[in-house]
């Protein structure tokens, strides 16, 4: 029995990141992910989404970096900053590029997010290639 419920737990988490990936390349809402991290200010899960390289600007500044680096810009950012929320509230795409524009609740302080995408076929999908974080006004 035990082997039985080892069997099924090891197919469904098969079938679920099969479906993932292919949920993926066929152009579900990339941002769905992005913006559930975003939310909880979670810069582990988020940079899972990032390109090779990328350009990153927070209120400190504006950065091209690396998967790595972008990583632990966000890391700094989240953790004087502590989302609280994150809503998508305008998308469009054009070809393989998708943005949305969304608003990040930090407790007192809200930020505009402005994220860019693009498929590619060596990144097996769409990536994060620009995230901007600035106040609102």
């Amino acid at each position: 029995m035990h082997s039985f419920i080892r069997n099924a737990a090891a197919l469904m988490v098969a079938l679920s990141v099969g479906f993932s990936a292919a949920a993926q390349d066929k152009g579900c809402d990339v941002f769905l992910p992005i913006a559930k991290y975003l939310g909880q200010g979670d810069a582990e899960s988020l940079s899972a989404w990032f390109a090779y390289n990328l350009e990153v600007t927070v209120p400190d500044g504006t950065s091209d970096s690396s998967r790595n680096q972008a990583k632990q810009i966000l890391k700094s950012f989240f953790s004087k900053s502590s989302p609280t929320g994150f809503t998508i509230e305008h998308t469009a795409s054009r070809g393989n590029m998708k943005y949305a524009l969304g608003a990040l609740n930090c407790g007192a302080e809200n930020y505009v997010v402005t994220i860019f995408v693009s498929f590619s076929d060596k990144m097996e999908g769409y990536r994060v290639q620009q995230l901007k974080i600035e106040k609102s006004r």
